[in-house]
């Protein structure tokens, strides 16, 4: 039998950049929060061997364990799904600081264009520019009115930038710190990009260039420029995470504990509220009750949509009647891209997850989409993360992938290789959405997450034309042989290739659309809070973090409001 605990204002299911967020905020304004972590604590103390790739990189050290809880998966509602024993498209987070940790460190704006992509699309092209199949819709807010939270996130990430993006929504502030180094490599990007016209700046990013202090007195390191970013901890404490900012920042309020190895199974509700949730010690198996006024759902996008569904709170999206929200508008990215090979060496090994530069020229709404079979598009970058040996093993297309060719080709192109990627926009497609599998179960006995995604026309279209883009790009860089990624067809979930999946727990102003209003508050339980890129009602050109995180910061102020009046908040 459960054993039930002392109740406290606020709790939070997951402890990474919402959890943290969340707390940090509702604890600073005097309420009790308690955060159930799943996975086990850890700090940038935990990460002074950290440069071991096969450990981090390659087994996955920091990430979710598959052998306890997985999802399924299929391309098509006929297919049967099935579960994904070894992490592959995408890099599911575990224990404090979630992805917050291992993340590169991305951090853009989504751009004006994305909040209201369904209004700005009709009013240009027309209401038949897209098939009805494609369930476009604006997400209730502007940029406008998100922009103070977009700049509170980055004050307390430290992040790293120049304001000289023509195509980025305006700000109130400039970067709280300078860019990161524009290296040889990044200006050779520069000067291609520049020639054909096009507008590059450097990436906006949580490896910070200088040492910092954030509002809340956190300090944050330099970056070291050692090229162990992403599925790494930081040992610097220089790639800004929620263990070095947030987190901290809620612990000395004396307001908020964390309760490490407690898996939430169930969110409790009774009429129109939550009451709390049930959790299991995974350590000792034993259950508990952790009542709360407030329920924060601030886990990764699949474990926030999978509790609801278990938790019978909403209805369950049916591609057959379009009824629903509950799953729906699942969205992935979009990853065209080309590699090039040159004469010169370039230290390639060198680097950092978010030292680049990055052009908008064809993202979001950017360019004319008049005659063109899609909309929206990718931000296109060259970064510089650092070439690690293992998973390096640069060839050109007529070198075999095997003996002492290859050997030869590896060692010769290691320092002579570039990429240039795309992160493209997916839209939400009536065939994509995730639910509950008939079938299987996670250690806990709890159904898993069944995801049902594949490319779409649209998709396909707009891989091939920015493709071909980059391309121009890498050639006006110099390379003597130009690469490009291959057509996308079915998408397949395994190798890796980005861990932003959006969608599933959607935003609006109207409950026939969406999962939770624009303070992210759910329709059918007033004290209970969904937070995270789940709420996106389609993905974008950029990574999510710098988006959720504003996001977040809008709903801790709206949970304490809550907690003072009750109530839906619109």
């Amino acid at each position: 039998m459960a054993k039930t605990l002392d109740k406290v204002n606020v709790v939070t299911v997951g402890v990474g950049w919402m959890g943290g967020i969340i707390a940090a905020e509702c604890a600073k304004a005097g309420l009790k929060v308690r955060g159930l972590e799943r996975g086990k604590a850890r700090s940038t103390a935990d990460y002074q061997m950290i440069h071991d790739e096969y450990r981090y990189a390659i087994r996955y050290e920091l990430m979710q364990d598959l052998s306890k809880e997985t999802i399924t998966f299929r391309n098509n509602r006929k297919m049967r799904a099935l579960p994904m024993r070894q992490l592959g498209s995408f890099l599911l987070g575990e224990n404090l600081g979630g992805a917050g940790t291992h993340w590169n460190g991305h951090t853009f704006r989504f751009l004006p264009y994305d909040f209201q992509i369904k209004t700005m699309t009709e009013q240009k092209y027309g209401k038949n520019k897209l098939s009805p199949d494609y369930l476009l819709q604006d997400w209730g807010i502007t940029y406008d009115e998100l922009e103070p939270y977009f700049d509170k996130f980055e004050k307390t990430a430290g992040i790293s930038g120049e304001n000289t993006n023509p195509f980025a929504g305006k700000r109130s502030n400039d970067f709280p710190t300078p860019p990161m180094k524009r290296t040889p490599i990044l200006k050779k990007f520069e000067n291609a990009a520049s020639s054909l016209g096009y507008h590059p700046y450097m990436l906006p990013s949580a490896n910070l260039s200088e040492a910092y202090e954030n509002p809340d007195g956190q300090t944050i390191g330099a970056c070291q420029y050692c090229g162990f970013c992403e599925r790494f901890g930081c040992e610097y404490g220089a790639k800004t995470s929620p263990e070095i900012t947030v987190v901290p920042t809620a612990m000395k309020t004396g307001n908020f504990d964390v309760t490490f190895h407690a898996n939430v199974v169930e969110v409790l509700k009774s009429g129109n509220k939550v009451t709390g949730v049930r959790y299991v010690d995974t350590q000792t198996g034993e259950e508990f009750i952790q009542p709360a006024d407030v329920v924060v759902l601030t886990s990764y996008v699949m474990n926030n949509a999978k509790l609801l569904m278990v938790s019978k709170i909403g209805e369950q999206y049916n591609p057959d009647t379009g009824r629903g929200t509950l799953g729906k508008n699942y969205g992935y990215q979009i990853l065209p891209g080309v590699t090039g090979f040159f004469d010169e060496q370039m230290n390639v090994f060198m680097g950092a997850g978010a030292l680049g530069m990055t052009i908008d020229d064809f993202n979001g709404d950017s360019f004319d989409h008049s005659d063109l079979d899609f909309i929206h598009g990718a931000s296109i970058s060259l970064t510089q993360t650092g070439n690690r040996p293992i998973q390096t093993n640069p060839i050109p297309p007529d070198v075999p992938a095997w003996g002492a060719d290859f050997k030869k080709a590896s060692i010769e192109n290691y320092t002579r290789t570039l990429s240039i990627g795309g992160q493209g926009a997916s839209m939400p497609h009536k065939e994509n959405f995730m639910s509950l599998d008939p079938d299987y179960r996670d250690a806990y006995g709890v159904p898993l997450l069944q995801l049902t995604y594949n490319f779409t026309e649209q998709d396909r279209n707009m891989h091939k034309y920015l493709t071909d883009r980059i391309a121009e790009i890498m050639k006006e860089m110099g390379a003597k042989t130009v690469v490009p990624g291959n057509p996308i067809s079915d998408y397949d979930i395994v190798p890796y290739q980005t861990t932003h999946n959006t969608g599933g727990t959607i935003m609006g102003t109207d409950p026939a659309n969406s999962v939770v209003n624009t303070y992210l508050q759910h329709w059918d339980a007033e004290n209970l809070f969904v937070v995270g890129a789940g709420n996106f009602p389609h993905n974008g050109g950029y990574n999510p973090t710098g988006t959720i995180g504003a996001l977040a910061y809008r709903t801790a102020e709206a949970i304490q409001k809550y907690s003072k009046t009750g109530g839906s908040l619109v």
